[in-house]
């Protein structure tokens, strides 16, 4: 009689151990080449992960600041960049661009005055809104270290603090005839937004009223 009884063979019909034997072996070398493919090959995709993580961090910070570099060459007396907080509104001025950068603030604002003082063609008065000296610490966490670092990325330059309103008025203003850029980040601390008004680097407005009053006395 061979190994299986006739006619009655089914799969339920139990195997020999050694067969059994020889099939759980194969399918635990089978299992066990996965499971090596597997630990050789992971830290290699989370690794390839990880480095297009960081190129397109990379690819993102170098797009705004390629394109803030390129827009300040075009730019000059009366446009504007603003830095703004997370909950700066788009507005419906089309010659008002928004774009949205994956940045800290106060580094933006460090980089956006770094610029500026590179230029030639601009220079900067920097607004600062006048509701963030009354912001507590209670109602907003985190203010009271956000205004001592602003004071050190913006020390020694001329910084004006006005209400909010009255700063979006003026940029409304100049929005009618001349472009603004809005950096807007992710930071989530009310009234943080930095204003960044260009005027002529090569011609400030004392320079303006001094020949202003020439052509009055030539009359």
């Amino acid at each position: 009689m061979g190994i299986y009884p006739n006619p009655c063979y089914s799969i339920f019909t139990p195997k020999p151990k050694f067969e059994l034997f020889i099939t759980f072996k194969f399918i635990n070398i089978s299992i066990m080449k996965k499971l090596f493919l597997v630990l050789l090959f992971a830290p290699i995709v989370s690794f390839g992960q990880i480095e297009s993580s960081k190129n397109e961090k990379i690819e993102v910070e170098e797009n705004w600041k390629n394109e803030i570099q390129h827009k300040l060459k075009a730019y000059g007396h009366r446009n504007w960049i603003v830095v703004a907080d997370a909950a700066y509104p788009k507005q419906s001025n089309p010659a008002i661009e928004t774009i949205w950068i994956k940045y800290n603030q106060l580094e933006a604002i460090a980089y956006v005055s770094e610029l500026l003082e590179k230029a030639t063609h601009v220079d900067a008065n920097i607004f600062i809104d006048k509701e963030m000296t009354f912001v507590t610490e209670k109602n907003a966490t985190g203010i009271e270290a956000y205004r001592n670092a602003l004071d050190k990325v913006l020390k020694g330059k001329p910084v004006k603090s006005m209400l909010h309103e009255d700063i979006i008025n003026e940029l409304d203003k100049s929005a009618k005839l001349f472009n603004i850029l809005i950096l807007k980040t992710d930071l989530a601390i009310p009234y943080t937004s930095v204003f960044f008004e260009l005027e002529c680097g090569y011609w400030n407005a004392e320079s303006e009223q001094a020949l202003r009053s020439a052509m009055k006395g030539d009359k």
